[in-house]
């Protein structure tokens, strides 16, 4: 039994003792609910009881590129920053997770080896229809793909034809797309000028290239009758389309990240490149624009897009922008770093799990995760919300210590995290071997 003052649970935050039996809460009872004998209480007074919170969009890119991240080292970093689900995308990793046999390959890679537990997006991408349905069937929680290149020439993007064909494949079995909604002809006839000013990247990724994707994906998921979800929201102008969307009662979701919420374009120092991602960082108003659309709903949940590479990929040493790669290196304070925000603009820690933890579960159909209720797995984070620290990429366990939030100060940090009722992180490290578990879509592997 874990006992706080402060339990977040989806009625709200109350003091509670919660009943955890088998690795799954079985209760949650009074705060001073009698003890049945021999069972442990573990008080945690004041600190928040948070359900362990789910990351849907994780880039492990491990087999193949794991010298970028590896199961290992990702899954360290989450249960360190209170994640204790998180789902990995097919791409960055060799072979890509685009046939049930490389599925297989990248099970194999994480068997053992994790201290989260893990699931796996499947790969759409030209020529794979036909291998959608046995991908479903063997468990992996949908299909990611790019309207335009991804970054590695071995996970290409759909054609607008091929988009229709996956799409018409996956409805078929009721399953869900997640797209990086970018509009390659828009990014095309944008101005593409290399060099360290941040201006001109931002110049290079414009609101219009979300826009028209997202425009495109309401009509096909209309049309189809198709679960969408956009990836990584970072343009508030596409809102609007998202929001009629779903008052017509399109099959359509959306997500934004930490980084699109907590950094604005106005403070990327030129040169800077560990701010470099895609879409991009986008300035200050867009972002007010973003937390009011988690406030109303249109946006769903919050994930972290952590998609590390090497220090060299970076291109720190020439700070080209348009030469470094792209992605921001966060799995580990997420919720710190959205936290810090979210308290600065009114929100609660109950709104945070409802975005970080309650909204990506419910993405990926995780039922058993997201929530401290009876039924759900015993998954907790323990948060001092008050607490405050400066963030130092030395002191996290990502493989390559590089982040955009390198030296910032941000409120929130996780004490412990709890993984089916066994504590598996404790101030900031890992509190024993790996102990995570590899979930499908209908099942889970010990």
């Amino acid at each position: 039994m874990l006992r706080s003052t402060r339990v977040v649970t989806p009625e709200g935050e109350r003091p509670a003792s919660v009943a955890v039996r088998g690795g799954v809460v079985t209760g949650v009872l009074a705060h001073d609910a009698p003890v049945p004998p021999g069972v442990p209480v573990t008080d945690l007074g004041t600190g928040v009881l948070l359900p362990g919170l789910v990351d849907t969009h994780v880039h492990v890119n491990d087999p193949g590129r794991s010298e970028w991240e590896g199961f290992a080292t990702a899954t360290a970093a989450a249960v360190a920053g209170g994640v204790t689900t998180l789902v990995d995308m097919p791409l960055n990793s060799v072979p890509p997770t685009t046939t049930a046999a490389h599925l297989e390959v990248k099970r194999a890679a994480a068997r053992g080896r994790v201290h989260a537990d893990v699931g796996f997006w499947g790969g759409a991408v030209p020529g794979n229809t036909a291998d959608l349905r046995p991908l479903h069937e063997a468990g992996v929680f949908g299909f990611k793909c790019f309207l335009l290149p991804s970054g590695v020439d071995e996970f290409p993007p759909l054609s607008p034809a091929e988009l229709s064909a996956a799409l018409t494949e996956i409805a078929g079995f009721g399953g869900l797309l997640v797209v990086h909604a970018e509009d390659p002809a828009v990014i095309g006839a944008a101005p593409q000028q290399p060099g360290r000013r941040y201006a001109d990247f931002l110049a290079s990724r414009p609101p219009a290239a979300e826009e028209r994707a997202v425009e495109g994906l309401v009509e096909l998921a209309a049309r189809l009758g198709a679960r969408v979800h956009v990836l990584h929201l970072s343009s508030a102008s596409a809102l609007p389309l998202i929001a009629a969307a779903r008052r017509a009662g399109v099959p359509l979701t959306a997500e934004t990240c930490p980084h699109f919420l907590t950094l604005t374009a106005e403070e990327v120092p030129d040169g800077a490149t560990e701010f470099k991602c895609c879409p991009p960082i986008r300035e200050a108003a867009n972002r007010d624009a973003l937390w009011a659309a988690l406030a109303d709903g249109t946006i769903g949940s919050v994930v972290s897009d952590h998609s590390p590479c090497t220090l060299a990929l970076k291109r720190r040493d020439t700070g080209d922008f348009a030469e470094a790669w792209g992605g921001i290196s966060s799995l580990q304070l997420g919720l710190s770093a959205v936290w810090t925000e979210a308290r600065r603009r009114g929100h609660t820690l109950v709104d945070v799990a409802r975005w970080m933890a309650a909204g990506p579960a419910a993405l990926a159909g995780l039922s058993a995760k997201g929530a401290i209720a009876p039924g759900k797995d015993a998954d907790f984070a323990v948060l001092d919300p008050d607490a405050a620290f400066t963030v130092d990429p030395a002191r996290l366990h990502h493989r390559n210590p590089v982040t955009a939030y390198a030296g910032r100060t941000l409120h929130g940090v996780v004490r412990e995290t709890w993984l089916r009722g066994r504590r598996v992180a404790r101030d900031g490290a890992p509190a024993g071997p790996p102990s995570g578990r590899l979930l499908a879509l209908a099942a889970e592997e010990g």
